[in-house]
């Protein structure tokens, strides 16, 4: 696991200084080692740079170090991530005449890609992100796996009056490190982040900075920077097959099987729940015994420890307890906010637990990432249907009534409201209505932290022009493709795998635990799970909504069932209590700083209310509100970012 950067296009001594410090800035990524490569040819001509950070995980030897380049070819190689099936892709390569000169899967990559193109994509199982240079056609091919897992930014900037750059790197963070990008906050990015709690892709929250998309590959023409874009995987459509399941049992074991194979200590973050109690004990049965580790709170409402604790009893696993207190959340609380390389409200719960395993010795974690959005384990999959099904009846009623009516019933199911109304639930009423049963819209609002309402008067109307729910018009409309013609609940499913998995949970995981360099493998994620799952019956994938039971069913084989017939959880850390009590001094300097709302182009005003109201305990203003306004207000603050 590794920071990848770059440029392409006009590289003068400028840009090669400026890969240097992207490079420099990603040094959390890739402890173990750095690497760059710079194009020979003449400043005044287009040429590539290249640079590398090292987290070493397979092959410690220093002959696998990069940039890579391939002596036959001349093709030179940055890559982050794993391919798990890399020895079976080697041998291959092996049949066919290739030689090698070290036993890393970057090597394999390389020769891969050499020796099969963009075709060569579709035999890599695992994360990853990459770029290959080919001075034979003097292009760069930029590629990212195929759920996202690995991240990848790229931007364009003009390096002189004649000349333009490509940037590209691991993180939003390191290209603003190069000195040659404006930190200027995207309206559309900072648009989906107010929605959110996370900015929408493919676009970034800096104005300029985008992703490469899951699933694809970019190449890019050195000489004028012109570009074709390749999808060599999409989230699959719904096909049934009477097989699947037995593909599904074959298929689980062998994703964890897979992601065991490490030169460096490896463990399993273990909460108690059906996903990561069966990654535990598929890693347990497959290695004869892991290493497990679960937060455990002093707050009794928050700590599910004794599950953890007990599923590590019944497979075998050497299993330990990492207790934060309030105390210790202050403490590390800067470094937790710095571990974020776009805000989100959510990634520091994988900070405090990857700080935890890499202080415990361990480089390399599994993780039960992805079940609940492949097999209905959320509140999602229960709600929309019913909102998709009874919600056009109100369409066509004009949306002042809807709201008036809604604002009733959110009266009588809540109270008395506060300085601010309710934005969860019934507080978001009228929005739901309001969706005609358009399943895209639906999803968004149900997930949505404010009210359109009060969204209206929170940003700047200005910065929320070129959104749809939430998201850009062209994600949107992307989204409404992909889900056409699937069933509801597969459509969900694939809502959940882009949106709230791809753009929040996988993101944040990413850089939450790179900030401390440990590598994050999530086998649930496996794009031949994903396929698997996705020719199931919908009845014995989904039903009974919420239990996953095909994945209760093979924990069932090594933890006892009734351990997981509880309410659903999640791992929570008690920020809403903790804002109220120890760290909440931070949050309300940062909240009530007037010239730094206006700055990020918020409404000072609307901010300090809804700091009152969630003081005031108002219904329906959650600690999520609150923290997701205090981390885009303390990024932009730490970033020097401004609207």
């Amino acid at each position: 696991m590794c920071g990848i950067a770059g440029a392409i296009g006009f590289v003068d001594s400028r840009v090669v200084d400026a890969v240097a410090s992207m490079n420099s800035n990603q040094s959390h990524r890739g402890p173990d080692g750095q690497g760059s490569w710079v194009d020979p040819g003449s400043e005044s001509d287009h040429r590539v740079a290249l640079a590398h950070r090292r987290l070493a995980i397979i092959d410690l030897n220093d002959v696998a170090a990069q940039p890579m380049v391939d002596s036959v070819s001349g093709c030179v190689i940055v890559y982050n991530g794993e391919v798990y099936n890399y020895p079976q892709i080697r041998d291959q390569l092996l049949q066919e005449g290739v030689t090698f000169q070290s036993e890393s899967d970057t090597e394999v990559v390389l020769k891969a890609y050499v020796r099969w193109g963009v075709e060569s994509l579709a035999r890599f199982r695992g994360m990853f992100a990459f770029a290959i240079w080919n001075p034979r056609t003097r292009q760069v091919s930029l590629v990212r796996d195929r759920m996202g897992i690995k991240p990848l930014y790229v931007c364009e900037v003009e390096t002189q009056r004649e000349g333009r750059t490509l940037l590209f790197a691991s993180e939003v963070r390191a290209l603003l490190a190069s000195g040659l990008i404006s930190r200027t906050l995207d309206p559309v990015g900072l648009s989906t982040y107010v929605w959110n709690g996370f900015v929408a892709g493919p676009g970034t929250i800096v104005r300029g900075i985008r992703s490469v998309s899951p699933g694809s590959v970019e190449i890019f023409d050195l000489d004028d920077l012109t570009a074709k874009t390749e999808t060599f995987w999409r989230l699959p459509a719904y096909d049934h097959r009477e097989d699947a399941l037995e593909r599904l049992e074959e298929e689980l074991p062998e994703a964890v099987r897979m992601r065991l194979v490490s030169d460096v200590p490896l463990g399993v973050f273990l909460s108690g729940g059906v996903d990561s109690s069966l990654v535990a004990a598929l890693a347990c049965r497959a290695a004869g015994e892991v290493k497990t580790f679960n937060i455990a709170f002093s707050e009794s409402e928050y700590d599910e420890s004794k599950y953890a604790v007990a599923v590590a009893r019944a497979i075998g696993a050497e299993h330990q307890e990492i207790r934060l207190s309030q105390a210790d959340f202050k403490a590390q609380l800067g470094d937790a906010l710095r571990s974020i390389d776009q805000p989100t409200f959510d990634a520091i719960n994988t900070y405090y637990v990857s700080r935890a395993v890499r202080d415990a010795g361990l480089t390399v974690a599994l993780a039960g990432t992805g079940g609940d959005e492949l097999f209905g384990g959320y509140s999602s999959f229960v709600d929309l249907p019913r909102v998709a099904a009874w919600t056009p009846l109100f369409h066509r009623l004009p949306k002042s009534l809807l709201r008036l009516c809604a604002h009733a019933v959110a009266r009588w199911k809540m109270g008395r409201f506060g300085i601010v109304p309710p934005q969860t639930r019934w507080g978001k009423l009228a929005d739901v209505l309001a969706t005609g049963g358009k399943l895209v819209d639906a999803y968004q609002v149900s997930y949505a932290l404010f009210r359109e309402d009060f969204l209206d008067s929170l940003l700047q109307q200005e910065h929320r022009n070129g959104t749809l729910c939430g998201l850009s018009v062209s994600r949107y409309e992307t989204l409404c493709d992909a889900i056409r013609g699937n069933s509801i609940h597969h459509s969900i499913s694939m809502l959940e795998l882009s949106c709230f998995l791809g753009d929040r949970l996988l993101r944040d995981t990413d850089a939450a635990s790179m900030a401390v360099s440990l590598e994050v493998r999530v086998p649930l994620v496996d794009h031949e799970v994903i396929g698997a799952a996705s020719c199931l019956d919908q009845e014995s994938r989904f039903f009974p909504i919420r239990t996953k039971s095909v994945l209760r069913r093979l924990a069932a084989r090594d933890v006892d069932g009734s351990l997981f017939d509880r309410p659903k959880a999640g791992f929570v850390l008690p920020i809403e209590k903790w804002c109220r009590e120890e760290i909440q001094p931070t949050v309300a300097a940062t909240l009530l700083d007037e010239d730094l709302c206006r700055t990020v182009g918020l409404n000072p005003e609307v901010v300090r209310n809804l700091w009152q109201a969630f003081n005031e305990r108002a219904p329906g203003i959650y600690w999520s509100r609150i923290w997701s306004i205090f981390v885009l207000l303390w990024w932009a603050r730490e970033h020097r970012m401004s609207i």
